[in-house]
């Protein structure tokens, strides 16, 4: 970015601290005149001779990172002295796990409605002697999955495959497909 002191009109930094905006100002290039309170935050929180050496130290490409993190704590703490940015991340963060937590009862209701809707048995097939053996739950979503045409897993995935259970399991960790010796060869 230009200088803002090319233009006769010293960079919200200057203009606060009252001096004189040089060709060389480092604030120039991120506190432009027209976003005053963006460098009064930063002042008021860091310090302008902090923010000087700091911007010093860093490299002119990571500047202008710095300043918007900068810009952005300083804001934070300004409306929560307390907590700053900490407390709006902690909020979002509790935000996400609550959804989440959320989407996955509905999915477990979704995948638990679904199975509901399967017939606990296979129809048998005139003229076979094999005898199917009844769908358990892990059974009941594959044929639901083969049913919608979602052979590859895609949304519904086999209970055993999260990380976690649905309340509908038998078994806590074990193997699900144990039938009790059932439909042998």
């Amino acid at each position: 970015m230009a200088s803002s002191s090319s233009y006769n009109s010293p960079c919200a930094a200057c203009k606060l601290l009252r001096r004189k905006c040089m060709p060389g100002c480092i604030f120039a290039p991120y506190f432009p005149p027209e976003e005053p309170q963006k460098f009064v935050n930063v002042h008021k929180i860091f310090g302008a001779s902090n923010v000087t050496k700091l911007l010093n130290e860093l490299l002119p490409h990571q500047r202008e990172d710095a300043v918007n993190s900068l810009a952005y704590e300083a804001e934070a703490r300004v409306r929560d002295p307390v907590y700053g940015c900490v407390g709006a991340i902690t909020f979002l963060q509790r935000q996400v796990q609550r959804l989440q937590k959320e989407l996955d009862a509905a999915n477990a209701d979704l995948i638990r409605y679904a199975c509901n809707d399967i017939p606990t048995g296979l129809p048998q097939v005139t003229g076979t002697s094999s005898v199917q053996p009844p769908l358990t739950p892990r059974n009941r979503l594959a044929e639901f999955n083969r049913r919608v045409g979602n052979e590859g897993g895609g949304f519904y995935q086999l209970p055993g495959a999260l990380p976690y259970s649905f309340p509908w399991n038998d078994a806590s960790s074990g193997d699900m497909n144990d039938g009790g010796g059932e439909g042998g060869m």
